[in-house]
């Protein structure tokens, strides 16, 4: 991790397909079948903007999860409602999850550790990457891809992907606050 990033790594992998996705629901079945726990998850690689993108949307879940005012039924659902930007659980899919002629994916964990009341209350474990490695690349050999050495990076296409459009050309230091903005959106009605 680099040590002047402003928040550790979140437990998200990017992965590679050997070739487009022509069948999503085998891979998420195979996700399914394998995952640890209903808190693993598969996105679009476009719909993930950075570090700090994960850390707000997965804090964002953790609050409504312990205030009983989820939306989805569970947690991967809700993550992904929050990162599409919508109060629509079918919208979330169509948006931010895995589409036919994909070529990348983040598999992502979610951890569910208590947040604290109050601000500040909560320090994220500089660990939170390494714990879930060992069951990341397990799904990652489930599903016959390949660990994409990246981490989240914000573009125009990811912001279109989950339906925020600008008509104006966003410099790339604007890209994450517009992707932290369209989740903030998912509360909306």
């Amino acid at each position: 991790m680099d040590p002047s990033h402003p928040v550790p790594w979140f437990p998200a992998w990017g992965v590679k397909f050997s070739g487009p996705v022509e069948n999503v629901f085998s891979i998420v079945s195979i996700i399914n079948e394998w995952r640890p726990s209903n808190r693993w998850l598969m996105t679009s690689y476009e719909a993930i903007a950075s570090e700090r993108h994960l850390w707000s949307a997965w804090y964002s879940l953790r609050r409504k999860e312990e205030d009983e005012e989820m939306i989805a039924k569970t947690p991967d659902a809700e993550f992904l409602r929050i990162i599409a930007g919508t109060h629509q659980i079918n919208k979330a899919f169509e948006r931010a999850g895995l589409t036919v002629g994909d070529e990348n994916a983040w598999i992502i964990s979610l951890p569910d550790w208590q947040i604290g009341d109050g601000f500040g209350d909560f320090e994220i474990p500089r660990s939170s990457y390494n714990d879930s490695n060992a069951d990341a690349i397990r799904l990652i050999e489930h599903i016959g891809a390949t660990l994409i050495p990246r981490r989240p990076f914000p573009t125009k296409s990811g912001l279109n992907r989950i339906g925020a459009e600008y008509s104006i050309d966003l410099k790339p230091a604007m890209m994450e606050s517009a992707f932290l903005s369209h989740a903030a959106l998912s509360d909306l009605r």
